[in-house]
């Protein structure tokens, strides 16, 4: 969220039953503010976003895009984080419920 203005920092927990990436408020609460469901959804790596400046995106960007074909953006603290995140998602979206 430093980064872009528009983008917030946020909390995930990946659950593979059911197949879900929820997302909390970082500051705390144990409620989630929402979730992605997972299972058949697509998640690549982003190497560039049109409306972005290269320096926004530094090769940590990576897409979800979920069975209803709704696309969500994320960007992770690494490369190494992101490909790791890429992997979980991809294999929870193959056997999670």
């Amino acid at each position: 969220g430093h980064l872009r203005k528009n983008w917030k920092v946020r909390k995930f927990v990946l659950r593979e039953d059911p197949a879900y990436l929820h997302y909390y408020d970082p500051a705390g609460g144990e409620e989630p503010l929402g979730a992605i469901h997972l299972r058949g959804c697509v998640v690549t790596a982003v190497e560039d976003m049109p409306d972005s400046k290269k320096h926004d995106v530094d090769n940590i960007l990576f897409e979800i895009i979920t069975a209803n074909e709704i696309h969500y953006y994320l960007q992770a603290a690494s490369s190494a984080e992101r490909t790791e995140w890429i992997r979980a998602i991809q294999a929870v979206s193959r056997t999670g419920k």
